[in-house]
Order: C-alpha cells, then sequence, then structure tokens
C-alpha cells in the first residue's frame, strides 16, 4: 500500500473507506470508476486496496456490523504528516482529539486518527521509510 504519488507534508495522501458493506462498496466502485480491488491481510483484519491501473487510490474495510448499524459508511483522508507522535500532540495541544493513537499499518506507515477542535475527522500518515530500520 503506497500513497497517492509522493505528497508533501500538510497535503492528502490517502482515503480510507469504512464500508458497511465491502463487497457492495468494491462493485459500486468498479462499475464507477474502473477501480481494481485487491485484498490483503494488515494488522489482523483484511484490508482492500483500490486501485486505478498501476496506482493505489485507497482502501477500504468492512465495519463491523455493531458500529455499521450506529455509523454510516464513511471516507477518513489522511494527510502526511513528517513525525505522527508530534502532529498528534500538536492536535491536542490545538483542542483536537485523539481517536485512534499512533500506530503501525503493515510496515507502510505510522497512522492516527484525530477528531479536529469542531468535530471533523482526519487521518495523519507518516510513511515508514523501508530502506531505514525502524
Amino acid at each position: 500500500m503506497m500513497p497517492i504519488g509522493e505528497p508533501a507534508v500538510g497535503r492528502f495522501c490517502w482515503l480510507d473507506l469504512a464500508a458497511s458493506d465491502a463487497a457492495a462498496a468494491k462493485a459500486f466502485y468498479h462499475r464507477l470508476f474502473g477501480w481494481t480491488a485487491v485484498e490483503q491481510h494488515a494488522n489482523g483484519g483484511i484490508f482492500t486496496r483500490l486501485c486505478s491501473f498501476d496506482r493505489d487510490v485507497g482502501s477500504l474495510y468492512q465495519m463491523e456490523a455493531k458500529l455499521a448499524r450506529k455509523v454510516p459508511s464513511h471516507w477518513t483522508p489522511y494527510v502526511r504528516v513528517e513525525d505522527v507522535e508530534l502532529a498528534v500532540q500538536r492536535a491536542r495541544a490545538l483542542g483536537g482529539q485523539v481517536l485512534i493513537s499512533p500506530f503501525v499499518v503493515s510496515g507502510v506507515a505510522r497512522i492516527a486518527l484525530i477528531m479536529d477542535a469542531v468535530g471533523a475527522q482526519v487521518g495523519m500518515w507518516e510513511p515508514i521509510d523501508s530502506t531505514k530500520s525502524e
């Protein structure tokens, strides 16, 4: 899984779709945009990379049934950050809340999810340099 292009810090770089019906979402976006779905195991679950020709455009995953009854399917955009831990600290200091603390996604990125000071959610994406050891 690689973000769209090589985004600069502070720019949107990835999209996740939390779907109440992953199969229906895959079929919809395939028919709408021609996106193909590539299944992969990551962090103990199954995620689907959405690809347009040879480029990843985002991913989707099946929401748990209990959550899907309360929360509609939704997209989460991710912004490229230099240091996800520092970005989370800044968000807290500015009145934001951490919804999901930073964690590694399959050796590709460290991500976190925050809610800003007015209630909007956004992800933070720090790519992991595969040429360096962690």
